[in-house]
């Protein structure tokens, strides 16, 4: 089981950030451009044990991702665990804390690949992968919220 964790200081209240990372439809709008990402379940409420489909398309390979929600505390805390993926166990945590009148965002992904050794030789450029995306996530999430 490999982990990558990505932290960032937004200047609005976690409530705000908690909201923000609730609505799926802003799931489109933090994702790199080279990721065409569908929603699959319309009308999306996030509770706990809820589950939300997925289609995310990169160099014209589709995925397909189907995630449930193990625990959903507001405004502190988000969690989520694929379901369906490409990987072999996927669980995302995303916190949420007010530091000196910022909201420190916490992503942090437990994650193991498939074919074994095979899976666990390609694990580093997963991990890259895994920054390029989250770095532009925290970047666009923070332009969107401190507006």
């Amino acid at each position: 089981m490999a982990t990558y964790m990505k932290k960032s200081f937004i200047n609005c209240s976690k409530e705000q950030l908690f909201d923000f990372h609730l609505n799926t439809q802003n799931l489109a709008e933090i994702t790199p451009k080279d990721i065409k990402l569908d929603l699959l379940t319309h009308n999306f409420t996030p509770k706990q044990s809820s589950t939300l489909e997925i289609k995310s398309t990169k160099y014209f390979i589709p995925t397909y991702w189907k995630i449930e929600i193990l625990k959903l505390e507001r405004p502190c805390i988000l969690i989520d665990k694929a379901l369906e993926s490409p990987f072999k166990s996927w669980i995302h945590q995303h916190k949420f804390e007010e530091i000196d009148g910022k909201t420190q965002l916490t992503d942090i992904i437990d994650f193991e690949m498939p074919f074994g050794l095979i899976g666990k030789l390609i694990e580093p450029f997963i991990l890259k992968d895994l920054e390029k995306m989250f770095t532009f996530r925290h970047e666009k999430t923070k332009q969107i919220l401190e507006k």
